[in-house]
């Protein structure tokens, strides 16, 4: 009989969590750690929003919209500008450049965010 003890599947989990956390850590750049950091902020605040939401209530509809939309956009934006900037994508965006791709970030924010003002009334 073998003294070993059976490996449970959260030690797998775990085990692989670990192993796709030090991967990232070795082969991720810091830019896009960056706008990882920033994609995290963002879903944080979305959840948070949702929270206070299920919470609290809507009253004032229109103010939690124009927040949870405007948090789901930023997402969404960001993760444009992570596809864009990846150096694994470069064969896809060869006529992109990494300024011209933050360019347009920062562009479609201010629309967005112009955009979330006016729908606040």
């Amino acid at each position: 009989m073998s003294s070993r003890q059976p490996v449970t599947a959260k030690q797998n989990v775990v085990a692989v969590l670990f192993n796709l956390f030090d991967d990232y850590k070795k082969t991720t750049s810091s830019k896009l750690k960056i706008i990882d950091a920033y994609m995290f902020y963002i879903l944080i605040t979305g959840i948070a929003q949702f929270a206070y939401c299920c919470l609290v209530g809507t009253f004032p509809f229109n103010s939690f919209l124009s927040g949870f939309i405007s948090t789901v956009s930023s997402f969404v934006l960001a993760s444009c500008l992570r596809i864009q900037v990846n150096d694994e994508n470069k064969s896809e965006f060869s006529h992109i450049s990494p300024e011209r791709a933050f360019a347009d970030f920062i562009f479609a924010h201010a629309i967005l965010h112009l955009v979330v003002v006016n729908f606040l009334g």
